[in-house]
């Protein structure tokens, strides 16, 4: 039982972490499993479970808490509020851990941080939650998938009622872990005898040759292929932006906002080991995490420069073959993998995105040598940063559109991305 109320305290403090400190939740997760590895694979699939189920479904437990609490959820004290939440979610969501258990644990977890004068107040808490079991309506999607309704409104608006209810339900699909095989140094078919030998589940992705789907994994980065740079994770969708734009042996490639590098390192693997591929980013920090992937991946046509994409370079115009604007979006696509995107983005912010976006086009768009590519991407589903922005770009510079490619989730396979290959005219 210790271990078990250790987890859970583990698991306060992440989500702690995330809701008020402001940190990033994939980020947060992945820095305490590699903390904590001595923890056995049961209490690492519990803690991983806890953490990213209830941050997925704050929206939902908040609204559940509100039918019996005297306080509203937006009024406790934060850890109070975060007992409550991680407890709801496991009375809701994890039938194999017993109300009793819940309620006793979460009792503990408020005496030991504290606030043993509120024990009582959780406690009755969730015990009529767990007596009377409330319930959003069904035409309340906000609450029931945990998705401001803004963003509910967004989508029905641009995608239609049928597709949002799709895409909602995409966020909750248990999807598996994809990586993309570094052919440099190592063939599809060898990398998945390896991975099923290290003791993973590993499977063919149809309709490409570099990517394989893994899960019955404890910890990723103790497998011995990972650490060798056999392979990067990546999602498919992800993967399609180095695909099209197709360098050529030999070309130099710009990747604008690079971090944390497997785009960059998608094309240097195309390029055979020719040509260049410069991946740029805006902090140190953020140069240091394409470094680490580089490093791994043991490329030696790659090179790293912190830089800001918002600052013309004029000693890169007109000289790159290949210019990769990936930018800064809502990511609105990837909610299946970044569950807390959805609660700390608004329309006001994009709209300060799409702007950014064409201040970074703006800056960058001579890089691209005339007859050369701007492959632009995203990972929002929002239509401005997306169509929008390309048809801005088309109407201000000297592009000829060639392909555009979008994927939804819950309407595709994947994340949700959008791909756009121009030409500069020449």
């Amino acid at each position: 039982m210790a271990e078990q109320i250790n987890v859970r305290l583990l698991a306060l403090e992440y989500l702690l972490e995330v809701t008020e400190r402001g940190a990033m939740a994939h980020t947060a997760l992945r820095g305490m499993l590699e903390r904590y590895q001595y923890l056995e694979k049961r209490e690492r699939a519990f803690l991983t479970r806890l953490c990213e189920g209830t941050l997925e479904r704050l929206i939902e437990l908040d609204w559940i808490i509100d039918q019996v609490s005297r306080v509203p959820s937006k009024k406790q004290k934060p850890v109070i509020r975060g007992i409550l939440r991680l407890s709801v979610y496991q009375l809701k969501y994890m039938d194999q851990v017993p109300d009793a258990a819940v309620c006793s644990e979460a009792v503990r977890l408020a005496r030991a941080k504290g606030f043993s004068g509120l024990t009582g107040f959780v406690n009755g808490v969730l015990r009529n939650i767990a007596r009377r079991k409330p319930e959003p309506a069904p035409d309340d999607l906000s609450v029931r998938y945990s998705t401001p309704e803004w963003i509910v409104e967004q989508w029905t608006r641009e995608y239609g009622a049928e597709c949002t209810l799709r895409m909602l339900e995409d966020q909750y699909r248990k999807k598996p872990t994809t990586i993309r095989v570094n052919l440099s140094k190592i063939t599809r078919e060898k990398l998945k005898r390896r991975l099923k030998a290290e003791g993973t589940t590993v499977c063919e992705i149809e309709g490409t040759n570099c990517a394989l789907a893994l899960s019955d994994y404890d910890y990723l980065r103790a497998l011995p292929s990972f650490r060798e740079g056999l392979f990067q994770v990546q999602d498919v969708s992800s993967m399609q932006a180095a695909l099209l734009a197709a360098p050529r042996p030999g070309d130099y490639c710009i990747d604008l906002c690079a971090a944390p590098g497997g785009k960059s390192l998608h094309l240097a693997e195309l390029l055979g080991g020719s040509g260049m591929v410069e991946a740029r980013d805006l902090t140190e920090e953020k140069v240091e995490m394409i470094r680490e992937n580089i490093a791994r991946s043991q490329l030696s046509n790659i090179r790293t420069v912190c830089r800001d994409a918002r600052q013309p370079d004029e000693e890169s115009f007109e000289k790159a073959d290949v210019v990769l604007a990936d930018l800064p979006c809502s990511g609105l696509g990837v909610l299946n993998k970044k569950h807390d995107l959805k609660y700390w983005m608004s329309p006001a912010q994009q709209d300060e995105l799409v702007l950014l976006q064409r201040q970074i086009l703006d800056a960058s768009w001579r890089y691209v040598k005339p007859g050369g590519t701007l492959l632009y991407s995203t990972c929002t589903v929002h239509r401005e940063e997306n169509e929008g922005n390309v048809e801005w770009l088309l109407a201000h510079y000297p592009f000829v559109l060639e392909t555009q490619k979008k994927t939804l989730p819950g309407m595709d396979p994947w994340d949700g991305f959008v791909l756009a290959k121009l030409k500069r005219k020449v």
